[in-house]
């Protein structure tokens, strides 16, 4: 398309902005003309403007019982955003142990915190019809994976996506929480939008390696917060230095300090590092987290130092 042309498809006619002559559509041509609006035209199409945008964003409605939600996401899939949640919810109970704390799984498509909170099944019904929570390391989970096999890809439009989040947004008896972790999908989509827009979102943590290709994504995932006005707490530089084993020489996998620089830019906190541990990986595939099975190591300490400046950036919870 020219710097100045324009052009629009309807009813049959091709217009061209600007200009009253004839123009080729489909081997043929067709006359090109300009409709100009009325006086009344032009007001009735200012009213409904205006009426449109006073509707504003949809009611945001708290989730029962919960009184702080946090989110974890990442605008780039594989930088480790799940099994940051997992043991981000996981240092939250042991940093305090009065505190109950849930973890919700958002991520329609490839939900992964059945596997890494080693729980099956589904859900239970209580008198009042909603799911009960399924519990494991005394983390209260729920999950899409919980209500669909575990083999068995989600194949949906975004109307039957949207459903599924609200139904894991309101039809889910959490009892009373002091914090629920979101896990939410990679992207600045669908889910992200209505997540953000439905429910009210203490903070917003966002997950990303030091790789310049994921930080360009999670540029974009804290504006996303921004616009719909969630508090974004910081980031967290996941992968951040590979340590061999046995020589112990470090090596920068995906590149040194990138989430650093981001933060910069955006005016941000780096919340903390979490290196490039073998045993992190391995702790979530056997759904066995490292800050449940191995509390004492270096691995878990990093996510229990990202959860105390995660509850230190929170506002303090309503009343």
């Amino acid at each position: 398309m020219g710097t100045w042309q324009r052009l629009l498809l309807c009813g049959g006619l091709l217009l061209r902005g600007g200009g009253r002559i004839p123009a080729p559509l489909g081997g043929s041509w067709a006359l090109v003309c300009r409709r100009q609006l009325s006086g009344a035209d032009s007001e009735n199409l200012k009213q409904r403007r205006t009426q449109i945008m006073s509707r504003g964003l949809p009611k945001q409605k708290p989730i029962e019982g919960v009184k702080q939600v946090i989110v974890v996401a990442s605008g780039k899939g594989g930088v480790g955003k799940s099994t940051t949640a997992v043991n981000l919810a996981l240092a939250l109970s042991a940093n305090d142990s009065s505190k109950a704390i849930g973890l919700l799984d958002v991520d329609v498509y490839g939900p992964s915190i059945p596997k890494m909170m080693n729980l099956k099944g589904n859900p239970e019904l209580s008198q009042n019809n909603l799911m009960r929570p399924l519990l494991n390391y005394g983390i209260a989970c729920m999950s899409m994976g919980f209500l669909v096999e575990e083999t068995a890809p989600v194949v949906w439009r975004g109307l039957m996506v949207m459903s599924a989040i609200e139904k894991l947004l309101r039809q889910v008896d959490w009892g009373q929480l002091d914090y629920l972790v979101v896990d939410m999908p990679p992207g600045t989509g669908d889910v992200q939008l209505s997540v953000s827009q439905n429910i009210p979102i203490s903070g917003a943590v966002i997950v990303s390696t030091p790789q310049d290709i994921a930080l360009m994504d999670a540029h974009k995932g804290a504006e996303m917060f921004r616009k719909v006005h969630v508090p974004v707490l910081g980031l967290v530089q996941n992968m951040s230095v590979f340590q061999c084993p046995k020589c112990k020489h470090k090596t920068h996998i995906f590149g040194a300090d990138g989430a650093k620089k981001l933060a910069q830019t955006l005016d941000l906190d780096v919340l903390g590092e979490i290196p490039l541990y073998p045993s992190i990986r391995e702790t979530s595939d056997t759904g066995q987290p490292v800050v449940f099975s191995q509390p004492e190591s270096d691995e878990a300490k990093a996510y229990l130092r990202i959860a105390m400046e995660v509850v230190r950036r929170l506002p303090p919870p309503p009343e």
